[in-house]
């Protein structure tokens, strides 16, 4: 079973946000990277399909500086990557319009990305390939089975409820985290990533969908220190309160 793996080299969220010069980016410096949360399990969902049915793992990266990452996968257990140099900041569009072109001669029965990403959350690129393929989707997927000829998985959904669905392949689907347990690379497979193949595809969007009017950072709002004895301290809040309609 042939399988594509979408994996973003992602800011730590631990990292100091800074907004860029330009108040229009964010600034780079002070950001550490790695593979994103919910690709990790994505990946490893996929290689342990791979030990199962057999086939072959593809792992694909967006960005001039995702190389670490794709060596990461290919430590995991990935066969070969393909790194697409392109920078698309915030525009979801972008990324999965290159992703289809990167990967439109690809031999693949199913595509695995995560629900996610740890740095923007906006839960896109994933649906917007499938639709831009024309496969069928699911999102949010928390289990899954291989068929013959199509795969059953289980969605999580709002207010504690799953979905089981089966989808024909080829499709697509977008895991949740604690779908699995990612293994730790070791160093044998450390080494064995060196001699995988990294091929890189450069590619540009024909259109942009995003327009940046501005980013900052959201307001901060002081804390009031209440001093006094008890008594006083609580008749302050109460005035507080009422200033606020809260009482």
């Amino acid at each position: 079973m042939n399988i594509i793996v979408l994996a973003k080299h992602a800011p730590d969220p631990e990292s100091e946000i800074r907004v860029g010069e330009d108040g229009k980016s964010v600034d780079q410096r002070g950001l550490v990277y790695d593979i994103n949360d919910w690709d990790r399990y994505a990946i490893e969902e996929a290689i342990q399909i791979k030990e199962d049915k057999g086939g072959e793992v593809v792992v694909v990266g967006v960005g001039t500086a995702c190389e670490d990452t794709l060596r990461k996968c290919l430590a995991m257990g990935a066969d070969r990557a393909i790194k697409i140099p392109y920078d698309s900041t915030l525009d979801a569009y972008q990324t999965a319009e290159v992703i289809k072109e990167a990967i439109k001669d690809e031999n693949y029965d199913l595509i695995i990305a995560g629900y996610q990403s740890q740095d923007l959350n906006n839960a896109l690129v994933g649906s917007l390939l499938a639709g831009m393929l024309g496969l069928p989707c699911a999102t949010a997927v928390t289990a899954l089975e291989v068929e013959d000829s199509s795969i059953r998985v289980k969605r999580e959904l709002e207010g504690g409820y799953n979905e089981e669905v089966v989808l024909p392949l080829p499709c697509l689907i977008t895991v949740q985290s604690g779908i699995n347990e990612p293994r730790y690379v070791s160093i044998m497979g450390i080494k064995r990533a060196k001699t995988k193949e990294l091929k890189e595809v450069s590619l540009q969007p024909s259109l942009s969908t995003l327009e940046i009017d501005k980013v900052y950072l959201p307001p901060v709002k002081k804390a009031e220190m209440i001093e006094g004895s008890p008594d006083e301290v609580a008749k302050k809040l109460i005035e507080i309160l009422k200033e606020r309609g809260l009482v």
